[in-house]
């Protein structure tokens, strides 16, 4: 099931492209073609099924029907409506892993110094391209219910295939309210029996969305394909085990409740898998990532093709970006020119690369050489140190298929982070075994060619917190593990930069939240905004 633009193109058609008030708000999504046809018509035959599929997933990677620079949400640019590109600045320029040369980029300069407001159009791609999710999943459906597969005369065999399209959609909706729930603590609840059109939805809170996600995995799960049996780059089991580890092991964050017996219990699952670790963390992010080693251990990616799937997503903006201003290197990662350093990271991130633990270790990607440690201008993009962590290079050194936008996929979920995860809720109490959490731990670093093996002892959340930067880095984790880890808002850790201040200052609790964005609360009277804003 290859997502290209042509096949979202189709399915924009369809009328999967709608408008979505009271969902989305003011973000109207444009149909990308004038010549309307029915759903019967679309939906032919079996293969159709599938492709109907294709164009949920498509929402992920894809932003419109005429190329990488289209948009189809009004309003707003490929840029600042790209899934897994708004989850990346949001997730990573809050932080100490990530610091956006260009301020002038709508959005990003507000991202950087912890000062955006409701009008951030980040935020505001963000809070629409998820919410586009779920309105195609949900359309997806309505027209794969029962009642219409049997007016249209389906035959049996097809219904359990599309039972599994349908797990798999309905998937797909639970990880974008899931994002939801992360980024913005609430949204506009809407399911495949609900209105399409002028409908004002209901808000969930954060809790509501806790409890929605948790019974819409775990009742899905058994009709999903098991561990990586899947085609690439769709869900299986595991993809939906790794999103139940995720809001278990930050429950307490979300509901207040602890479940980290929960998350290892899905962490286990998980590792019992066939899934197993890349032998070389390098191809984890490399431009043949879906068919080289690393396919084994990617569990869920955003996908992105120089020809067949073009987008301004999130490797492609990492790839281009960690192109230094000095170095010139684009040709070390594959890529031509490059964005003549975009992207540099933080001292305190750079520090804790350089604190000797990490000083024999793959994992430790920082070019140093010809560059001060710190960024008093983030304008001066000759200051602060970069990385050479990305790819647009396959395990064989080729080039990918274009010089710009990458081959590379995006690894949303891997396994590395499964062994991470288990190591953490072992040591805040969800039971499971120190035994393995240490040996977990020290298989990442043997992985990484670091000679340095933990003991036991050494085994606690402060190391947990440094580890899992090492490992993550630049894969969207880092902000909900600062908050997890009580080290994001407040001055108990202070990054460059954080709080608009060259060296850091503290920043309030209601920043673990952003704000709904303006237009989406003056279109639905149902949304209320976050505290603080």
């Amino acid at each position: 099931m290859k997502i290209t633009t042509k096949l979202i193109t189709r399915l924009s058609i369809l009328g999967f492209l709608i408008t979505f008030i009271g969902c989305t708000g003011e973000l109207d999504v444009e149909p990308g073609d004038p010549n309307a046809f029915l759903a019967e018509d679309f939906y032919s035959d079996a293969q159709s099924y599938r492709e109907g599929l294709a164009g949920v997933y498509a929402n992920l990677s894809l932003t419109g029907t005429n190329g990488a620079d289209n948009s189809n949400i009004a309003g707003l640019d490929a840029g600042t409506s790209q899934y897994g590109r708004g989850l990346w600045n949001l997730q990573e320029l809050s932080t100490d892993e990530a610091i956006w040369s260009w301020e002038n980029d709508p959005g990003l300069r507000e991202l950087n110094r912890n000062t955006w407001t409701s009008e951030n159009v980040v935020l505001r791609g963000m809070f629409g391209r998820t919410m586009t999710s779920v309105a195609f999943a949900n359309e997806y459906l309505r027209q794969t219910s029962p009642e219409v597969l049997e007016t249209r005369g389906v035959e049996n065999q097809l219904k359990e295939q599309i039972e599994t399209y349908r797990a798999e959609a309905r998937f797909l909706r639970a990880l974008a309210y899931y994002h939801m729930m992360e980024l913005f603590g609430k949204a506009p609840y809407l399911t495949e029996n609900d209105p399409v059109g002028a409908y004002q939805a209901p808000m969930y809170g954060r809790t509501e969305l806790f409890n929605y996600i948790e019974s819409e995995l775990l009742e899905v799960v058994p009709a999903m394909e098991d561990p990586l049996q899947n085609e690439y780059a769709r869900a299986d089991k595991a993809a939906a085990w790794m999103v139940l580890a995720k809001i278990y092991l930050n429950s307490e964050v979300y509901t207040g409740e602890e479940r980290y017996s929960d998350c290892l219990k899905y962490c286990n699952n998980i590792i019992e898998s066939p899934y197993t670790l890349a032998p070389n963390y390098l191809t984890l992010f490399m431009a043949d990532n879906d068919r080289s080693e690393a396919r084994n251990e990617i569990i869920f990616p955003f996908i992105s093709d120089g020809i067949t799937t073009q987008n301004y997503g999130p490797t492609t903006v990492v790839i281009n970006g960690q192109v230094g201003s000095i170095e010139s290197n684009a040709s070390d990662f594959g890529v031509n020119p490059g964005w003549n350093g975009a992207i540099r990271v933080s001292q305190e991130f750079s520090e804790t690369m350089l604190n000797g633990s990490y000083n024999n270790d793959t994992r430790n990607t920082l070019i140093t050489e010809e560059r001060s440690i710190n960024i008093p201008s983030i304008s001066q993009r000759n200051t602060g140190y970069i990385i050479a962590k990305w790819s647009n290079l396959t395990s064989t050194g080729e080039a990918g298929s274009a010089l710009e936008i990458v081959d590379t996929d995006f690894p949303l979920f891997r396994l590395g982070d499964v062994y991470l995860m288990y190591a953490e809720a072992h040591l805040r109490g969800g039971g499971g075994n120190l035994q393995n959490a240490v040996a977990y731990v020290n298989e990442l670093r043997a992985r990484a060619d670091n000679p340095l093996r933990i003991s036991p002892s050494e085994l606690t959340l402060d190391f947990l917190i440094e580890e899992r930067m090492v490992e993550l880095y630049w894969e969207g984790h880092r902000r909900q593990d600062l908050i997890r880890f009580s080290q994001y808002s407040g001055g108990t850790y202070n990054w460059s930069w954080k709080g608009n201040a060259p060296k850091g200052i503290a920043i309030g609790d209601y920043r673990k939240l952003y704000p709904i964005p303006s237009a989406s609360l003056a279109a639905n009277p149902n949304l209320t905004q976050n505290p603080g804003y």
